[in-house]
Order: structure tokens, then C-alpha cells, then sequence
């Protein structure tokens, strides 16, 4: 079924959802309909016209939401469910959601301090950050932790109401992925072990950190820490680690 290049049009509905989120989705579709190899003098935008990510209306919304992104205009759930529904209707919509998550959690600097304290604590830390990106990016808390060291649990969450067949929620297991990375330096994996797009009471995403696997903190950063240089530490860490679970 050919898909139309039309993006949807603004809607007058409450604003909560950061334009950010709408701008990560068209950019990852636009750079994952990027042939493999194109000539230096191909414009992809004709040459390949049929692929959605490479319309001119594509590239003039991107344009668009960039601008929107630095004047920190949010969106309606309505316009970006709209959004979603295009990266539904495509064979690889899963693996777009998922990058699309990981994209919206990446961080310019790898958390540092919080490497050297206990898995207990370092989760905690994970779920935190989890926690308050989500409810900035959405505009309202986006589920809740259950019990484990990393586990998210909630009913009729955005996702689910965006896309009932549940590959939106891949989206919640990249930037899920990408922040357990980002604290623990490397392995971590987000099973989405429970979807109420399949059926299930609840959606459930389970987080683990393949430890081996994590990278090691280099000596540098453990000499800095041991001397009690408080820069290695940004307001953010040192906030969520005075909220560090006790005992």
C-alpha cells in the first residue's frame, strides 16, 4: 500500500510532548531510507521518490521541527500519534522506534561517579534518569518501576494508546537501553518480556547490565573521584544520588 508524504497538520489539543520526539522519529525514517551507497551528485529526493523519508515534505518538516526544538514548543499527543502512525505502516517500524528511543536518551558525556558504586545504587540512579527523561519528554510521568532492579510497568500508556499493536513500545526499550548504557558504561539489555499490545494485563520492560561486558571506568576517572574533585560530578548525578536508597 503506498504511504502519502503528507505530515500531519498541527493540532489544537493540550501541548505536553517536546517537539524533540517528533523530530527524532522523521530523522531516523529519512536515514534509514537512505540507500546504502549514494552517487555524489544523486539527489535521493528524486531519485528515489517513493521512499517517505526522502520526500521534500519530510525534509521541510524536519526543518521545521528543528526550529521548534530551539523555541521548545511542544506538541500534542494527537499530532505525534499521527507521527507514529507512518512509522507503523513500515516493515521496520520496531527497529525505527527502538533507535528513535535511543537517540531521544543519548547524553553528550557518559555518566562517570556513578560507575564505581554498587549495582544496587547504580540502578537506582538508571531509574531515576529513566524516570524524569521520560516525564520531560512526554510531558507527564510515563509509567511506574516495579520490582527488580530495573523494571517499568504501566497500563494504557502513550505507546499503547498511539499504536495498539504495541511496536511503539520499542521506542520506551531503546531510551530504556540507552540510559541503563550510559550509567553502567556498556551491556546493558531491555527485554519488553509483557505488551498489552499482545494481550497482556500490563506492558512490562525488564532491564539487566551484562557487567563483563559494561565498560571499565578508566584509572584517570578513579583517581579524580578518590582525591574528592566534586567536578566529575554534574548537578543532576550529584541530586539523584542524594535521593540514594539508604542501607
Amino acid at each position: 500500500m503506498e504511504q502519502s508524504d503528507a505530515v500531519p497538520a498541527a493540532d489544537t489539543g493540550p501541548r505536553r510532548v517536546q517537539a524533540v520526539v517528533a523530530l527524532r522519529l522523521l530523522e531516523v525514517m529519512r536515514d534509514m531510507d537512505l540507500p546504502g551507497e549514494v552517487l555524489e551528485e544523486e539527489d535521493p529526493t528524486r531519485t528515489i521518490p517513493r521512499r517517505f523519508g526522502l520526500s521534500d515534505v519530510v525534509e521541510r518538516q524536519i526543518r521545521q521541527f528543528r526550529d521548534d526544538v530551539r523555541r521548545r514548543v511542544r506538541l500534542s499527543d494527537h499530532d505525534v500519534s499521527a507521527l507514529f502512525r507512518f512509522v507503523i505502516r513500515r516493515p521496520d517500524g520496531a527497529q525505527v522506534f527502538h533507535r528513535v528511543g535511543r537517540l531521544l536518551a543519548e547524553q553528550k558525556r557518559p555518566s562517570r561517579v556513578v560507575r564505581l558504586l554498587p549495582d544496587a545504587i547504580t540502578y537506582g540512579v538508571a531509574r531515576r534518569r529513566a524516570g524524569r527523561l521520560l516525564k520531560r519528554l512526554f510531558g507527564r510521568p510515563v509509567g511506574g518501576f516495579g520490582r527488580g532492579p530495573f523494571v517499568v510497568e504501566g497500563r494504557a500508556l502513550f505507546f499503547i494508546a498511539a499504536d495498539p499493536g504495541g511496536d511503539a513500545c520499542h521506542l520506551l526499550s531503546g531510551l530504556a537501553e540507552e540510559v541503563l548504557d550510559q550509567t553502567f558504561g556498556g551491556g546493558a539489555s531491555v527485554r519488553h518480556t509483557s505488551c498489552q499490545g499482545r494481550g497482556d494485563d500490563l506492558c512490562r520492560w525488564e532491564g539487566s547490565v551484562r557487567k563483563e561486558a559494561a565498560t571499565l571506568v578508566p584509572q584517570s576517572e578513579r583517581s579524580t573521584t578518590a582525591s574528592g574533585d566534586e567536578g566529575a560530578v554534574d548537578a543532576e548525578d550529584a541530586e539523584i544520588l542524594d535521593h540514594r536508597p539508604s542501607g
